[in-house]
C-alpha cells in the first residue's frame, strides 16, 4: 500500500462516448474512495483504441504514487484489448494463462469454456485475482495498485470494494478545509490566489446572484496551521478592500 496514493480511474467506454450507455463506475468509485478518506486525482473515459489505452496507462504508470482502477475490456470478444495492453505496459508484454483464473472459468462453464471464454484467463504475468461474484470470471491486479475489472457494474463494484478493503481501506490523513464566499469578482482575487503554494488545494467558484458577483474560495491541506495561515490572506483582502464575506459555501 502506498502511503499517499494518487487514484486514477480509466473507463474503456466506447458505448459511453457514443451515447449507448450511461456511466455507473465513476460515481461508485468516487463514493468508495471518499468514504475511506481518499480522493481521485484524475478520471478518463476513452474508447477502445489500443494506442490511446497504452498512452493513458503509461501516463498513469509514470506517476510513482499512482493507483489505477480500469473498467472494461477484459472479456473474450475481439474488441476486448485491456488485458493485452496492460501486459504491454506493465509487464513488458509478458503474459500467461493464470491457472487459478482458468480453474474458475472451467468450474463455472465446463466444456463451454472453450474455445473463447478460457482466453479471459490469459493475463499479464504475476497477476493477482479479484473475485467475480456474478460468474466467477476473475478480474485482476498488478503490483497491488493497478486494478482491472469488467465493464459490468454488477461485477466491478464488488471488485472495487474487495481491492480497497484489502489494500487501501482507510486513510489516516485527513484534509483540513476552510471555505468562504466573498462578494467580489474572481479577477479581484487573482493576486491573492497566486500567493497560495501549489501543495495546498485551492478552488475558486465564481457565481452571479442577481446583479452581484460572488466567489466561493476553498483551501484544503493536511497542515491545519498552514491552511489557516493562507486562508487569512483572503480575509485580509476582504477587510482591506471592504468586501463582504461569509465563512461558508453559498452554493451548498
Amino acid at each position: 500500500m502506498l502511503e499517499k496514493p494518487n487514484f486514477y480511474s480509466v473507463i474503456i467506454g466506447t458505448e459511453l462516448l457514443n451515447g449507448r450507455r450511461i456511466d455507473a463506475h465513476f460515481a461508485f468509485l468516487n463514493q468508495q474512495l471518499l468514504s475511506r478518506g481518499w480522493e481521485q486525482k484524475a478520471s478518463f473515459v476513452i474508447n477502445d483504441d489500443t494506442n490511446l489505452m497504452e498512452n493513458i496507462f503509461n501516463l498513469i504508470k509514470n506517476d510513482p504514487n499512482s493507483v489505477m482502477f480500469c473498467f472494461g475490456g477484459i472479456g473474450a470478444t475481439p474488441d476486448d484489448y485491456t488485458r493485452v495492453v496492460a501486459g504491454k505496459v506493465f509487464t513488458s508484454g509478458a503474459m500467461e494463462f493464470h491457472e487459478e483464473a482458468k480453474n474458475r472459468i472451467l468450474n463455472q462453464f465446463g466444456s463451454e469454456a472453450y474455445p473463447h471464454r478460457i482466453n479471459m484467463a490469459y493475463l499479464p504475468i504475476n497477476a493477482k485475482l479479484l473475485k467475480n461474484v456474478i460468474n466467477n470470471v476473475a478480474g485482476f491486479y498488478l503490483e497491488d495498485r493497478f486494478f482491472f475489472t469488467p465493464g459490468f457494474p454488477s461485477m466491478s463494484q464488488a471488485m472495487v470494494i474487495e481491492a480497497l478493503d484489502k489494500l487501501y481501506p482507510k486513510s489516516n490523513l485527513k484534509k483540513y478545509r476552510l471555505v468562504m464566499t466573498i462578494e467580489t469578482s474572481e479577477n479581484d482575487l487573482i493576486d491573492t490566489m497566486k500567493k497560495i503554494p501549489s501543495h495546498i488545494e485551492l478552488s475558486s467558484l465564481p457565481k452571479i446572484i442577481g446583479d452581484k458577483r460572488k466567489v466561493v474560495i476553498s483551501l484544503a491541506g493536511y497542515d491545519k496551521d498552514e491552511v489557516e495561515k493562507y486562508f487569512q490572506l483572503f480575509i485580509d483582502f476582504c477587510e482591506k478592500n471592504e468586501k463582504e464575506f461569509i465563512l461558508k459555501d453559498i452554493s451548498l
